[in-house]
């Protein structure tokens, strides 16, 4: 019998953690819950944890430095689902830079919460177990560039840096997830998309050309993303794991 994903709630709110980690248990999920950074490291200690439930704002270290302090461990990767009561969709972008898998805003139903744990789940998994180590590279090279996860900037041969926006660096990681693979518009939406996402197919299309850009690919014969006719795009590099620039 398989075991039950485990789903570590991080929130100060007493009334949260209990609410939700009774909700998850139903729902077939085992679920634990800390109530700041120092508990949320311990259960992470203890092992097991498949997904994170992270509040943004919590006392002492926040969300978001708790977030970025994971992703620069480089201990093997927890998808983070991060909550947020703030409207400003600004705090929600940088959550997503910081490395956050998904985001979602408070008040929320409990099952909007549920929905989006099962989606960050299954995306996760669609990663080929060969390629998993790469989510916690710090440095990835491919054709003439190297992309610093920590940093989420390009450097290429001449040690020039190429700024990334949040889009840009969540595309180009799932074609250095899945190098020399085809993907369809609708799985790079779903693979960068941690919400459902409100763009369309063709926002798809424009994004790839701004990355191609940065990248300085050639519009008619690009080097590193090429496009399959009626399938999709496909990162034509090779993809290695480094632990410094050279």
């Amino acid at each position: 019998m398989e075991r039950p994903d485990h789903i570590l709630i991080v929130d100060d709110d007493l009334d949260i953690r209990e609410l939700l980690t009774e909700y998850l248990a139903k729902n077939g999920f085992k679920a634990s819950a800390a109530a700041d950074g120092r508990q949320m490291r311990a259960a992470l200690a203890a092992g097991g944890v498949d997904l994170i439930v992270l509040d943004l704002m919590l006392p002492g270290a926040d969300g978001l430095s708790l977030c970025r302090d994971l992703r620069a461990s480089g201990a093997d990767p927890v998808p983070i689902l991060m909550l947020t009561a703030r409207s400003d969709e600004a705090d929600r972008i940088v959550g997503l830079e910081m490395g956050a898998d998904d985001y979602l805003a408070k008040p929320f139903a409990a099952r909007e919460l549920l929905a989006r744990i099962r989606a960050v789940l299954r995306r996760t998994r669609m990663l080929p177990p060969n390629l998993r180590a790469l989510e916690s590279a710090r440095l990835l090279a491919f054709g003439d560039w190297l992309l610093d996860t920590t940093a989420r900037h390009l450097v290429d041969k001449a040690g020039t840096m190429v700024s990334l926006s949040g889009a840009e660096y969540r595309l180009l990681r799932v074609f250095l997830d899945h190098p020399q693979r085809v993907l369809s518009r609708d799985q790079l939406l779903n693979l960068t998309q941690g919400r459902d996402a409100e763009l369309f197919e063709r926002s798809i299309d424009l994004l790839v050309s701004r990355l191609r850009q940065r990248l300085r690919d050639e519009a008619r014969e690009p080097r590193h993303i090429k496009t399959v006719r009626n399938e999709g795009y496909v990162l034509a590099a090779e993809v290695e794991a480094r632990k410094d620039p050279r």
